[in-house]
């Protein structure tokens, strides 16, 4: 079974009702944290959970030292899973807004605790459910606690440290998923430094989806990264972005397209630049 699967709204309509099938409401925003809770209350797909993603899907900051949205520890993060009725066996569909990047990076914690069966992205999130005429649901859900245990795959995650040992490896492909302003450190809304990793290339994760919010096809992820990993193995790929969530819907699409599940650089932009040893680009 694929590790990265999407799922249609006509298709969960269909199968929302099916028992053990766990929804859940990925929706955030950063810049009005509490939006997503909001939008829950005043509507979600019926069965669904609300997933946090500062509170739930990211451990606790710690200033000058972590990123802005750092991994949760295991055993909190299993806890949370086991709340919202997940089992070794269960099938899980995730959604957000739209674009899908809460939910990746729901989708990521879950592969990395060894989840990597059965577990869909809502394809084009609540604006398709939206677009497809289906309603929500005020009504909290019914769960049975769950059993899901699982252990981190250290392989898929990479310190700063570990990082900067490997900057200027030609076996590298590493990839910014923020959008190329941000890259090229023209603008920088949300963190103190503008700029990128050395090295790095750009791949905003947004040029993953078509015209429709939904993700491109297979073929087409695969042409694009392509080019980005050259004659690299793939299995050398590390992901990043601000604080380590976007980056998570380019490891989505590189599944979708064939690819192995990449490294993630959780820290991402927001831990680097906390050290001023730690280089620093700009430009293209």
């Amino acid at each position: 079974m694929p590790i990265a699967q999407l799922i249609s709204p006509q298709a969960l309509d269909l199968k929302k009702e099916t028992p053990g099938l766990v929804i859940l409401d990925c929706r955030f925003a950063l810049e009005d944290p509490d939006y997503g809770q909001r939008s829950y209350a005043e509507g979600h797909i019926a069965g669904s959970s609300f997933a946090d993603l500062e509170r739930d899907l990211s451990g606790t900051v710690v200033k000058g030292i972590t990123g802005r949205h750092p991994l949760p520890e295991p055993v909190d993060l299993i806890e949370r899973l086991q709340t919202w009725g997940i089992n070794a066996d269960s099938e899980v569909v995730l959604y957000d807004d739209g674009p899908g990047a809460y939910a990746a990076r729901a989708w990521w914690l879950l592969a990395w605790l060894g989840k990597r069966d059965g577990v869909f992205i809502l394809d084009g999130g609540l604006k398709a459910w939206h677009a497809a005429g289906l309603p929500l649901s005020l009504d909290p859900p019914s769960i049975a606690r769950g059993t899901f245990t699982g252990t981190p795959d250290a392989s898929l995650v990479l310190s700063a440290q570990q990082l900067q040992q490997r900057l200027g490896q030609p076996a590298l492909t590493l990839l910014d998923a923020r959008g190329l302003p941000r890259f090229k450190g023209e603008v920088e809304p949300i963190d103190p430094i503008a700029g990128h990793i050395p090295g790095a290339q750009c791949a905003a994760f947004t040029d993953n989806l078509g015209s429709d919010g939904r993700f491109l096809p297979a073929e087409q992820l695969k042409q694009r990264f392509a080019a980005k990993l050259g004659d690299r193995s793939p299995t050398e790929l590390v992901a990043y972005c601000g604080s380590g969530v976007t980056a998570c819907h380019n490891l989505f699409a590189l599944c979708l397209a064939g690819y192995p599940l990449g490294s993630l650089y959780a820290g991402s932009w927001s831990e680097w630049i906390n050290d001023p040893a730690r280089g620093v680009a700009k430009g293209e």
